[in-house]
């Protein structure tokens, strides 16, 4: 059998199994789901540590340490958040407006994974949509297919044991393009959960199911004049979100904007902090090295290493190079590193004022980045509000991008599903979480005479 009619065979078989395991799920009592979510949110922490080794084994992107505390933010911090959240049975009621509501499951989740994070994704859709008392099947990327059966494996097993029925929480274990697609449409399947390449969300907008999927991000990071005093600190949040995990996060920084004030102080914290400065040559290199002649990133150069990258560019580096970044003054695809980059390169822009600084970063986020996010490092509330106008679902202050959009430096909803709303064509901008993949009920009492209508607005 040819590998599309397997993927399609499995498919098909997961999604029949699944939905049969769902109808048996329903009604459990949410006390139990939550005793089922904590058991597999536990028991992804000691294997954490495996499981980054692994993803970054078989995918060739990132690398282990970073993912091993990607899987941890989910196994920890999605799992805390999600025990005080009422997903299930009544959710609030109004005794003034005789409403009710109340949460019920959607049924069948068909989760596309991403090469990118092949454990710590699974980890958040498994624990959100078991939350949520529905059924999930993993469809990850070809070249993660092994670390997403093996995060299942360990999730499953543990839901079992604690009274989930088998087939509860299933992964494919022959992917192919086709065999997603037929996950996606199959007639059990109820709602898409899609993470990857814009290829695939397309897909699952055309699946013909309801669909929660995400874009890419260009995320600009306006740093204001307001924070002259504290820019060893911004540079090193700037390079620890941008390296972490070499990069592989969309939701990390991908162009620095400094006002002119303060842009040399920052370039020399940005360089004590492990960024490198490319020259005009190097960075043009560096731009064929990440970028095809297609407009598109080269795949093979997605969360590599700073030295990697280099070595493919033709220039050396100093010890403990953490970012590549390269001085830009314009935004386009004449420009390309003025896109989003999913590795350790940065672009660097020098405004005029405060006014230029919004309108670049504006700018890069409307290039290949409408809706993700954007970060400001500013003291003054009126820079603030006046950047806020930069068309993302999420505007980060004073932190750093992966830290602050996933819900981990601020109280944004813990999320490794960042919604980038109609910019870009999502359905949402929330950070989306178990309460996205619930139906809410309405009960609603009469509350005035029906009669009434013909007199207020009758003949």
């Amino acid at each position: 059998m040819d590998a599309d009619l397997k993927s399609i065979a499995a498919a098909r078989r997961c999604a029949e199994t699944a939905f049969e395991a769902y109808r048996q799920f329903l009604g459990t009592d949410p006390a139990q789901i939550d005793a089922i979510v904590q058991a597999m949110a536990e028991a992804i922490e000691p294997e954490a540590a495996r499981l980054g080794r692994m993803a970054v084994e078989e995918t060739g992107y990132g690398n282990a340490q970073d993912k091993r505390v990607k899987d941890l933010m989910n196994a920890r911090g999605t799992a805390e958040w999600l025990r005080d959240v009422t997903t299930l049975g009544m959710l609030w009621r109004d005794d003034a407006t005789k409403i009710a509501a109340f949460g019920e499951p959607m049924g069948v989740v068909a989760a596309l994974i991403p090469v990118t994070n092949p454990s710590s994704t699974v980890i958040f859709k498994v624990l959100s949509a078991v939350k949520a008392g529905n059924a999930i099947v993993c469809a990850p990327h070809p070249r993660g297919v092994k670390t997403g059966n093996e995060v299942v494996r360990i999730m499953a097993r543990v839901a079992e044991q604690m009274g989930a029925p088998k087939g509860l929480i299933q992964c494919l274990d022959h992917v192919t393009v086709q065999g997603t697609a037929e996950l996606m449409k199959h007639r059990r399947t109820s709602v898409v959960m899609a993470t990857g390449g814009p290829g695939m969300v397309r897909a699952a907008y055309s699946s013909g199911k309801p669909t929660l999927a995400v874009g890419a991000g260009n995320v600009p990071c306006y740093v204001h004049r307001s924070m002259a005093q504290e820019l060893d600190e911004v540079a090193e949040m700037i390079i620890a979100s941008k390296s972490f995990d070499w990069g592989t996060a969309c939701v990390s920084e991908q162009a620095v904007i400094a006002d002119p004030e303060i842009a040399r102080e920052l370039r020399a914290e940005l360089k004590l902090k492990g960024g490198y400065f490319c020259t005009a040559p190097e960075a043009d290199r560096l731009a064929k090295v990440i970028f095809t002649g297609s407009q598109a990133m080269n795949p093979e150069r997605v969360g590599q290493a700073p030295e990697v990258l280099a070595e493919l560019a033709g220039f050396s580096l100093p010890p403990r190079t953490k970012c590549l970044i390269a001085e830009e003054t314009e935004i386009g695809w004449h420009r390309p590193l003025s896109a989003e980059k999913l590795n350790p390169v940065l672009a660097f822009y020098e405004a005029r004022d405060s006014a230029h600084g919004i309108a670049l970063a504006h700018g890069i986020a409307t290039f290949e980045g409408w809706g993700h996010s954007a970060v400001i490092h500013a003291h003054d509330p009126q820079v603030v509000a006046d950047f806020a106008r930069v068309p993302t679902g999420r505007v980060l202050v004073n932190v750093p991008a992966i830290h602050g959009g996933a819900g981990y430096a601020t109280d944004l909803e813990p999320s490794f599903m960042l919604g980038t709303g109609t910019w870009s064509g999502s359905i949402t901008s929330d950070n989306v979480t178990a309460l996205h993949l619930i139906n809410i009920k309405r009960v609603a009492y009469g509350n005035r005479p029906w009669r009434d209508i013909y007199e207020e607005y009758g003949a």
